[in-house]
């Protein structure tokens, strides 16, 4: 994407898309905003309100809504003379195939069509495009205005150049890229962390712990070390000098153990109960507001301390 165009479509505008658009914000882009739901301009704003304090110490600018944000009508207005547009439609393969088609009819050839799909395949959602080689997948975690990783996946028609020109893009706007060698259902961080969901389940569904007993067991053990070491580093480090060699060879035969069930549970009224009931409990009654910034103070402190350390 050239510098002189710094104009961004967001389509849809939920809690990943209004993510897109804070982050397209304090990284000085104008940005052109459509949502079928007239209620998601309030939620919007309300965000863009809730979270600019905090994040003018991060990105140690300000933002300028007046200049830099645009309501649109419809889709054909927003995605007009962009470089780049950022699709935020449900999570469902039939509606994101139509409105990457209908992106796809007014926006201009050069523009990048990126898709904040969670799982589904790019090829499938690119199949009725016009030009579908510019589409693609851009998968980001919430909070997107904080945490950097974007997966990229490319569709069976997206070409390498348009990839790269992704790659570039997103870099520029302070995000750690991670681009898939072909596409995969559910790409990477998503299939990691679906296993882990699917394990939780049964252990509370069975009555073997509470969903705090589950999050202690991330917060205070593995999850301080996967921060800045991820999964291999960190057995990397529990084979002693021969490092993973004997990792492998150590806990190797634990594999075939069967400690795990990586069958989802039936999700039952009873067991929705127990989840439900043990994250209020969890919660201590805040706000999703009130933990939401606790939840974002952290994260830019923990940034502070990665870059710190960084291996």
């Amino acid at each position: 994407m050239q510098d002189s165009q710094d104009t961004i479509a967001v389509i849809g505008t939920g809690v990943i898309g209004t993510g897109w658009i804070i982050r397209f914000l304090f990284n000085k882009k104008k940005v052109k905003v459509f949502d079928p739901s007239k209620k998601q301009k309030k939620f919007l704003l309300n965000e863009i309100k809730r979270t600019s304090k905090t994040l003018e110490r991060f990105y140690a600018k300000k933002i300028n809504l007046e200049k830099q944000l645009f309501f649109c009508n419809s889709v054909q207005e927003a995605v007009k003379n962009v470089g780049l547009i950022q699709e935020n439609a449900p999570e469902n393969e039939k509606l994101k195939t139509k409105v990457i088609k209908d992106i796809s009819l007014s926006a201009p050839k050069s523009a990048i069509i990126a898709s904040s799909s969670s799982g589904l395949l790019p090829s499938k959602i690119q199949a009725q495009a016009k030009n579908p080689e510019r589409v693609l997948i851009a998968h980001p975690f919430n909070p997107v205005y904080l945490l950097p990783l974007v997966e990229l996946v490319p569709g069976k028609k997206t070409t390498k150049a348009n990839i790269l020109k992704a790659n570039r893009f997103y870099s520029k706007i302070g995000m750690k890229t991670l681009t898939l060698k072909k596409e995969l259902p559910g790409y990477l961080s998503d299939r990691l962390q679906e296993s882990m969901w699917r394990e939780s389940l049964h252990i509370i569904n069975e009555g073997y712990a509470s969903t705090k007993d589950l999050d202690d067991a991330i917060i205070y053990g593995p999850g301080l070390r996967w921060s800045l070491m991820g999964t291999f580093l960190t057995f990397h480090l529990a084979g002693g000098e021969s490092g993973m060699k004997h990792m492998l060879e150590q806990f190797g035969p634990a594999l075939k153990l069967p400690w795990t069930k990586l069958k989802a549970p039936k999700l039952t009224d009873n067991l929705k109960k127990k989840i439900i009931q043990g994250t209020k409990i969890q919660s201590k009654n805040k706000s999703i507001e009130n933990l939401s910034n606790l939840r974002d103070n952290f994260l830019i402190d923990l940034q502070k301390l990665l870059k710190k350390y960084k291996v």
